[in-house]
């Protein structure tokens, strides 16, 4: 077999974290915008948000639940209310405290002293504050609830250590918020958004999770439950893709959110919280992306289909063109995975090759070339981005087919490639998952012994709280380990705890994490 000539410099097995950002740069998805932690997303990586935020969007309303919006500005005192929340973020908050700069007589600027807000503002790190307001004055009775709402927004967290789409200062979301007459309610939508999160993540993403309830203290700040989704990076790393949360009556309490049951007594409401973010892009990279760069699973890809004309300026230019954009609309007028086929003929000028290259590296999952002998012929070259090399001869492997052939079978070839990745990626994970650990030692050994790549292992716990928890933590912190959540589908305990030697009550997932 020939060696193969990959597209980046940098490959998964030598550098991860530098693999990963050699994809971003290669792939053109976002930059450095000049200030610490924000990025500057570019049209590729915010084409793909736009069809993550489009499925999701859909997912979200077909629940009966509402989009609105709230100010990024969120008072002080709103925070104070709640005082466990507060905490949890209180190292995180960018506080604007003056509305208005002048001149320093230096040639600068700086705040106006006279321009000093009474009361400082919050940008929004999350909105349960604000919003609980708002379902405060929304809410009268039995007959308002429940009351689900959605907002699409970005949020301010003030990172140290920041990464682009995995960790940023600013970042892209939803946030969903419900209020409820009961418990129940509102633990069954706490339980539906986590599952609408992982049939996301998995049917559109091709990202396989494991959902499952995290441990009190991986809480949400405010939170009674807190339920994840986790997905395993090619690292073996842990990455949370996803949160739901049932908040009880806390932050009912806080905000005043009552309702005038059917008896005529007053009652606090039920609230819920949940937020996917866009390091979920981050996650398709890593779970995805290969030594040549991005590979996007077809449902999520902005261009589903690029076709590249090997145009030479020549004459004969405008009729290649003509045949390619027959073929456009052959294939854009195909469904597959449910939507009509997204079709980019790419006119740019310049070598077929290097347009080619560029498509490889922003993962699009079909690439077709075209050039005189092909339209000759009546054919197309077809290049799946998720079978890129031919093993033999370590060369691009090509299929050539009639342009009505490629017409036809495209919608299939899409399908397959969604699955396929999604296939690829659950057997790395379940591969990596390793199981009868029953004691901290050989927690120990395992991560100590599979550096490169560690993946989870499943221990058994007795689900110590206090003093008991915060030992356990300390132990795993020391590894540089946390508990990822209990899984909901994992097997009944039959063992002891590895932090209290207690008969075990439930199995956990311990991982390193991004």
């Amino acid at each position: 077999m020939s060696a193969i000539r990959h597209a980046l410099t940098t490959k998964r097995a030598d550098d991860f974290s530098a693999w990963y950002q050699e994809v971003i740069s290669a792939a053109d998805m976002a930059e450095e915008s000049g200030v610490r932690g924000c990025m500057v997303i570019k049209p590729w990586g915010y084409g793909i948000w736009e069809r993550i935020q489009r499925l999701m969007d859909d997912r979200i309303k077909a629940a009966g639940v509402q989009n609105c919006y709230f100010p990024i500005f969120i008072p002080l005192k709103n925070f104070e209310r709640e005082a466990s929340h507060v905490d949890g973020f209180a190292k995180e908050m960018a506080v604007v405290t003056h509305h208005r700069l002048i001149a320093d007589g230096k040639g600068g600027l700086i705040p106006d002293p006279e321009a000093k807000l009474e009361e400082p503002l919050v940008v929004r790190p999350t909105s349960e504050t604000i919003i609980g307001d708002a379902m405060a004055r929304w809410i009268q009775s039995w007959r308002d609830l429940p009351l689900l709402t959605n907002q699409w927004a970005n949020v301010v967290r003030w990172e140290m250590r920041t990464r682009m789409f995995l960790r940023t200062s600013e970042f892209l979301w939803q946030e969903g918020h419900t209020a409820h007459a009961t418990r129940e309610d509102a633990l069954e939508e706490t339980h539906r958004a986590l599952e609408m999160y992982r049939a996301c993540a998995e049917d559109d993403l091709a990202l396989p999770v494991i959902a499952g309830e995290k441990p009190e203290n991986e809480r949400f700040p405010g939170a009674v439950e807190t339920w994840s989704i986790e997905a395993m990076m090619q690292d073996g790393k842990a990455l949370q893709a996803g949160t739901s949360h049932y908040l009880g009556t806390n932050f009912a309490h806080a905000a005043g959110i009552q309702y005038q049951d059917k008896e005529g007594g007053q009652q606090f409401c039920h609230t819920t919280s949940w937020g996917v973010s866009t390091r979920l892009i981050g996650g398709v990279i890593m779970t995805h992306g290969d030594d040549d760069g991005l590979r996007v699973p077809p449902r999520i890809a902005p261009h589903q289909v690029v076709i590249i004309p090997m145009l030479r300026e020549t004459p004969e230019d405008e009729a290649l063109l003509d045949y390619c954009e027959d073929l456009r609309k052959l294939v854009a007028a195909q469904a597959a995975l449910g939507e009509p086929v997204r079709v980019l003929l790419d006119k740019k000028p310049g070598k077929a090759a290097a347009k080619r290259w560029d498509w490889v590296r922003k993962g699009a999952p079909l690439i077709v070339e075209v050039g005189p002998r092909d339209m000759a012929e009546g054919n197309v070259a077809v290049l799946r981005r998720d079978r890129l090399w031919n093993q033999d001869n370590g060369k691009p492997a090509f299929s050539f087919v009639s342009r009505e052939d490629f017409s036809a079978q495209a919608p299939a070839l899409l399908e397959a490639i969604q699955q396929a990745l999604y296939d690829e990626a659950r057997e790395r994970r379940d591969a990596n998952v390793t199981r009868g650990v029953t004691s901290m030692d050989q927690v120990a050994a395992h991560f100590a012994d599979n550096h490169a790549r560690p993946g989870w292992v499943e221990v058994q716990w007795s689900k110590p709280t206090s003093a008991a928890l915060e030992a356990a933590t300390e132990q795993l912190k020391a590894l540089k380990l946390t508990i990822r959540n209990v899984p909901r589908d994992a097997e009944p305990a039959d063992g002891t705890c590895i932090f209290t030697g207690a008969p075990a009550t439930e199995r956990i997932l311990v991982a390193r994490a991004y």
